[in-house]
């Protein structure tokens, strides 16, 4: 087939080409192409086969793929997945992503991954994402070339319809794997194949090719979309680390907020929020007073804003309380639960005295105060904590280190006066690692 020689000449011979092969219709024909294509190039071949466990038949499709692949001499890996949705969950999407969790291990640099979606298949990705109201980043469906893991991701059958690969599949007098799966009428995906495509081609002939375009239209439109938004991003940085500002998203139009939102919000991977909690985000907080801290949160994460600053993290309840009282020895990480883990390492010139091999860790209970090196009075830490631009929710999770019940450090900001060591003396200089812990993503 034209398209698929073109692709493996634009992609080179010294790449390895790992074909996903389930063994139904489609990456049968995938196969027997390559295959072919084997005795005139010299393609590294190598065939890798999920067993997802879900049908009484996986073991008997695992064992054909096997032999078959014996038979074309080339390389076969299995892999088995264990797919257990949760409530809520479709397992369907668990088992994408597990399989493709899989694929990824596989590759290396050099390595492609090679699908067999074909055109009828990316027509049935946009009318999906139509229906979950998706804007031009989801229309544009399914890339001909996309990373995954070390490697690529390759679809180089997006322009081959499912009629023409059964065509071929028979005149090559192929036989494949009918999967149960693909009638149960309970998948959306089956739906649309089945019942709404037939129907629309039965109107619109030539359906599955116009939208297979509306997905070309989309991906250059959202490839300008993202153009711009990075442009935006770098110039709505916060203050802070990983925050966005304020002020700069007012100074944007609505539709060109939102954009920015969701893309600062999918580097969090996590998925935007639902349009009324967008509609919030523009509505509440954007206009907010600098000295007001709204917050808004759905699922498991959360948006909170301090001052001219947004601030993104997921929900992590802290077991962080007024009396903890935590003794540390500072010979090794002290671990505390929704806060992070404090290491202490020796250094010269920094940090607290060394002559100490106990400490204690406590959090803010208010009354504080610390005197800061190279200041004349005492401050309170609600002031320094100001000062600093704390924002108030985190305030209480900043541990404080008391040395015989004064305040000697507080963790990532100071060492208070008369607790620190001089320029040619050992000190420990202790941090906070956040890490999975930690209340941000």
């Amino acid at each position: 087939m034209a398209s698929l020689v073109d692709f493996c000449l634009e992609q080179g011979f010294e790449k390895t080409y790992w074909i996903a092969y389930s063994g139904g219709l489609d990456s049968q024909v995938l196969l027997h192409l390559f295959a072919k294509l084997r005795t005139q190039y010299p393609l590294k071949l190598k065939v890798i086969h999920i067993h997802h466990g879900l049908s009484p038949n996986a073991d008997q499709w695992a064992k054909r793929s096997a032999d078959i692949c014996a038979k074309l001499q080339i390389d076969f890996v299995l892999r088995k997945i264990f797919v257990k949705a949760l409530s809520g969950e479709s397992q369907e999407a668990i088992a994408r992503k597990l399989r493709y969790a899989a694929f990824a291990e596989l590759l290396t640099a050099n390595d492609l991954l090679v699908t067999a979606h074909h055109q009828n298949d990316q027509a049935e990705t946009v009318l999906l994402q139509l229906l979950r109201g998706s804007g031009p980043k989801g229309l544009a469906a399914m890339p001909r070339l996309k990373k995954l893991g070390a490697g690529w991701h390759a679809r180089p059958l997006l322009e081959v319809t499912r009629e023409e690969l059964q065509q071929l599949a028979i005149l090559a007098q192929l036989a494949w794997i009918e999967d149960e799966s693909n009638s149960n009428m309970h998948f959306s995906r089956n739906f649309l194949r089945h019942h709404i495509v037939p129907l629309l081609q039965q109107r619109w002939p030539t359906v599955t090719k116009t939208l297979a375009r509306v997905a070309e239209n989309c991906a250059d439109a959202q490839q300008v979309l993202e153009d711009i938004i990075r442009n935006d991003l770098l110039a709505a940085k916060g203050s802070q680390p990983n925050t966005l500002s304020v002020s700069y998203l007012k100074k944007l139009p609505p539709a060109r907020q939102r954009l920015v939102l969701r893309e600062w919000m999918h580097h969090f991977h996590v998925s935007a929020p639902p349009a009324k909690k967008m509609r919030q985000i523009l509505i509440d907080m954007l206009p907010a007073r600098a000295d007001k801290s709204p917050h808004i949160h759905w699922g498991h994460v959360e948006l909170r804003r301090y001052q001219d600053d947004i601030y993104f993290f997921s929900s992590v309840k802290s077991q962080v309380g007024e009396e903890m009282d935590i003794s540390w020895d500072l010979q090794r990480p002290l671990v505390i639960a929704g806060v992070g883990t404090l290491h202490a390492t020796l250094t010269r010139g920094a940090g607290i005295r060394s002559n100490i091999n106990q400490v204690t860790v406590k959090f803010r209970q208010g009354g504080e105060q610390c005197h800061l090196p190279g200041r004349a009075i005492r401050h309170s830490l609600k002031k320094l904590f100001q000062e600093w631009k704390i924002p108030p929710w985190e305030r209480d999770r900043v541990p404080l280190i008391y040395l015989q019940d004064e305040l000697a450090a507080v963790v990532g900001f100071t060492v208070c006066n008369g607790f620190g060591v001089e320029a040619d003396k050992e000190g420990y200089l202790i941090h906070l690692d956040v890490g999975a812990t930690g209340g941000r993503p």
